[in-house]
């Protein structure tokens, strides 16, 4: 007997393909997506398949001909407004019905040694690399930002952080410096990304290739690819081009995100390192007052959202068996578009945020000043002018240092050359070969910083070299950008210059 329930989940669902569930679910998400995505990539294939079937005489140019005057009728605009009615699977269908129904049954041809698996996953490549590249070109903007902030703040004295603590004098420049060299190896992580995901696949057909003696190469050059995935198996069932770009990006947002954190506790009025520019803040609705670092707040927040987008990429894909299987395609890829492009947009904000922002420099070298962080060089001296081993040095300054703190005197002001000689002749039993200015001098964050002119040091000469690194580091990561754009915008001239040369489109 059949259950009621039974019979109304039939009722409700339909008796034929798709259910109604499974076409609101599944079916027309994907399908929103990919006429929006997928389309132009589609008749790019669509070309470049049909231009290698001629040239290796598997179709014959008069028919070719019928089939490019076909391709040629999609309108790329109309489609983007279609709505899904469930009538095909999915856009691929609908695109090769319409082309049977123009061109005949001819048409059909367009499909020998190829498969929706093989062009599937070039559809997908072709996707996610002009969204990488989108998003390269976003980092190198927040890495321009981030070399000229370091040179306009190179002598903006401040107070390095380690543990959360005062730790040693620096300058805001040599923090932005560092926030260029993280985002450098962030964009060297998507451009080997890009070299993975910009390989073709076509040719794989459905995992062993096909038994008409095609070529793959000239395919993968007509659509832009750097390579071809030689293992048909691989061609259809790796996933890892997506793995890693999503942990590439996933590592760049969480890398970013830290830098944000520590902007919103330097905005504070309590830090008081700098104001932001108008366009960025958001006054409260109750308190006159308030100036709220909203696009700090939302860059965190949506970072966030990157990693989050990220993670669940990895997550489809984890425990999949490796072979075409609908878990890395149509439901995972919007994951991944979503946060390369939401990713490249944040680099843009952080951009006018940060290049607009109002330092509070005096408020910065004030309280560098003051600091007891300034006595690892004090240390320092004492090994360099009273022949001390630095152990002895370092205990010396800190019994000095913790008096002081301990009789709430917590400024370096207090910190007198009598004041050490207490404690030296506790400790070595003799006072310090040193004057007044040599202690004023050891004391001085500008000093501290002058005499860190090592590699990667904060001096102001050691950062002058360092930036000049930098801006050619810049031109290279722009001239590679540039080169691999051009491949790209030249992929479409290249198809439309083979047909004309096979006298395919006589337009």
């Amino acid at each position: 007997m059949v259950s009621i329930h039974r019979e109304e989940i039939v009722a409700a669902e339909g008796k034929t393909f798709p259910s109604k569930t499974y076409k609101e679910l599944v079916l027309e998400p994907a399908y929103n997506q990919a006429k929006l995505n997928a389309i132009h990539p589609m008749i790019q294939i669509h070309f470049a398949h049909l231009i290698m079937l001629v040239e290796e005489g598997i179709v014959k140019k008069a028919e070719a001909s019928i089939i490019v005057d076909s391709i040629k009728k999609i309108d790329v605009k109309e489609v983007g407004e279609r709505h899904y009615d469930g009538s095909y699977e999915d856009l691929f269908f609908e695109v090769e019905d319409f082309l049977i129904k123009d061109a005949g049954e001819l048409a059909g041809n367009l499909h020998i040694a190829r498969s929706r698996n093989d062009m599937g996953i070039a559809i997908y490549r072709m996707n996610i690399r002009k969204r990488l590249l989108y998003l390269i070109e976003a980092a190198l903007y927040l890495r321009q930002s981030l070399i000229e902030l370091t040179e306009e703040h190179i002598d903006t004295v401040m107070i390095g952080y380690t543990h959360t603590q005062q730790a040693q004098p620096t300058t805001l420049g040599h923090y932005f410096n560092a926030m260029t060299d993280m985002l450098t190896r962030d964009i060297e992580r998507m451009q080997a990304a890009f070299a993975t995901v910009n390989k073709s696949s076509m040719g794989a057909a459905a995992l062993t290739t096909s038994g008409f003696s095609i070529n793959r190469e000239t395919v993968q050059k007509l659509l832009g690819f750097e390579e071809m995935i030689d293992n048909a198996w691989d061609a259809v069932s790796g996933a890892d081009y997506i793995g890693e770009t999503a942990t590439a990006v996933q590592l760049a947002a969480i890398n970013l995100g830290r830098s944000t954190q520590d902007l919103l506790l330097w905005g504070t009025q309590e830090y008081g390192a700098f104001k932001l520019f108008r366009p960025y803040v958001q006054i409260s609705s109750i308190m006159p007052q308030k100036q709220n670092p909203v696009s700090i707040e939302h860059t965190r927040a949506m970072l966030s959202s990157v990693k989050g987008d990220a993670e669940t990429v990895l997550s489809m894909m984890h425990n999949t068996p490796f072979g075409d299987i609908v878990d890395t395609e149509d439901d995972m890829q919007p994951y991944i578009w979503n946060a390369l492009e939401k990713l490249g947009n944040i680099y843009y904000l952080l951009s006018g945020v940060l290049m607009t922002m109002k330092v509070n420099k005096a408020t910065l070298l004030k309280r560098a000043k003051e600091s007891f962080a300034n006595v690892t060089e004090l240390a320092d001296t004492l090994v360099r002018t009273n022949d001390l081993s630095f152990r002895k040095a370092h205990e010396i300054v800190s019994a000095s240092v913790q008096e002081l703190v301990e009789s709430e005197k917590e400024s370096l002001n207090y910190l007198s050359l009598a004041h050490l000689n207490k404690h030296a002749q506790q400790i070595i039993g003799h006072q310090l070969k040193m004057s007044e200015a040599d202690l004023a001098d050891a004391l001085d964050p500008e000093h501290f910083i002058s005499i860190r002119s090592l590699e990667g040091g904060p001096s102001k000469g050691r950062m002058e070299k360092t930036i000049e690194v930098r801006r050619n580091q810049q031109q290279g990561i722009r001239a590679w950008l540039e080169q691999k754009q051009n491949v790209l915008e030249s992929a479409d001239n290249s198809i439309q210059s083979r047909l004309k040369s096979l006298m395919l489109d006589e337009q």
